[in-house]
């Protein structure tokens, strides 16, 4: 049986990461991480009035209960945006939509 030189040797991990990047679906895999934290990142309080619905091009469109929470959530915009990027390690959110 053969030796494996360590140089050829990589975790599962680092291998996944550079299949990914190699098929170019990162920017997907990120936007799609941002729909599925945004309860955890946002809270409780305001997850149960409005949820992330998906993004496209940057934007996070979001499904809010009524027209009052669209104004709250509206004001508070930029400090989400700012909130989901720094969860996401990079900027992935540049806009939300409430809808």
């Amino acid at each position: 049986m053969r030796k494996r030189k360590s140089s050829q040797i990589r975790d599962v991990g680092s291998s996944i990461q550079q299949l990914v990047d190699d098929l170019g679906i990162r920017q997907k895999i990120d936007e799609y991480d941002a729909v599925l934290q945004w309860e955890s990142l946002v809270g409780e309080h305001i997850a149960k009035a409005a949820s992330a619905v998906k993004i496209v091009k940057g934007v996070l469109f979001v499904k809010v209960k009524s027209s009052a929470w669209r104004n709250e959530l509206s004001l508070r915009k930029q400090e989400i945006v700012g909130t989901l990027n720094t969860a996401l390690g990079r900027v992935i959110v540049k806009d939300i939509r409430f809808q």
